[in-house]
C-alpha cells in the first residue's frame, strides 16, 4: 500500500482533526502574540497607567527601562491594592515577643503597592517571559500553571518584541474550530 492509499483510507473528519492538531503543535508564540505592545517606564505615574489600561481595554502592561529591557509587569491585580488597602498580618503576643501567623514580608510588599505612585513601585518585578520561537502550547501551559495573564515576549537581546495574552490564545483557538 503506498502512502497515498493510506491517506485515502482515513476518513476526512479524522484527517481534518489530525491537521488541526499538527497546526496547534507547530504554532509558536510569534504566530499568535501581539506585536509592538504598549509599554510604560518605571517612573510612569499610576494615573497615566490606569488611563492607558482603561482606554485601551487591556488588563496589564510590560514595564521597560530606558534600554527597552523588561523590568516588570503592571496589571489590574497590582493596582487593586490602591483601592482595597492592605490588612496587617495576624499575630499573637507572648510575653514580650510577637509571633506572626503570616509572613510579614508579604504585608510589606502589599503595603508598598498600596502606597505606590509610579509603575515601578507597584509593578510585579522579575516577570516570567518567553521567546518568539517558544511553542504556543508550552507557553499556554506555563500561563495556566503559573496563573498569569500575559507573557512579555523578548528577542535574543532581551528586548520586548511582543506580548502573549490569554486573549491572544483564545482568538487563535477560535480560528482552529
Amino acid at each position: 500500500m503506498n502512502p497515498t492509499q493510506l491517506v485515502l483510507a482515513i476518513p476526512y473528519n479524522e484527517l481534518e482533526t489530525l491537521e488541526k492538531r499538527r497546526i496547534v503543535m507547530t504554532t509558536t508564540v510569534a504566530d499568535v502574540m501581539t506585536r509592538d505592545p504598549i509599554v510604560v517606564q518605571p517612573d510612569t505615574p499610576l494615573n497615566q497607567v490606569i488611563k492607558i489600561l482603561a482606554e485601551r481595554r487591556i488588563s496589564g502592561l510590560p514595564v521597560v527601562n530606558e534600554a527597552g529591557m523588561v523590568v516588570g509587569v503592571i496589571s489590574e491585580a497590582d493596582l487593586m491594592w490602591q483601592e482595597t488597602g492592605v490588612t496587617p498580618p495576624a499575630y499573637i503576643k507572648i510575653l514580650d515577643s510577637v509571633i506572626y501567623l503570616e509572613n510579614p514580608a508579604r504585608y510589606e510588599r502589599e503595603l508598598h503597592k498600596a502606597l505606590g505612585q509610579t509603575a515601578g513601585e507597584v509593578m510585579t518585578k522579575e516577570p516570567i517571559t518567553t521567546s518568539p520561537d517558544y511553542p504556543l502550547h508550552d507557553a499556554a501551559q506555563l500561563m495556566h500553571e503559573r496563573q498569569i495573564q500575559r507573557l512579555p515576549v523578548l528577542n535574543d537581546q532581551g528586548r520586548i518584541v511582543g506580548i502573549l495574552t490569554r486573549g491572544d490564545i483564545i482568538r487563535f483557538m477560535a480560528t482552529q474550530r
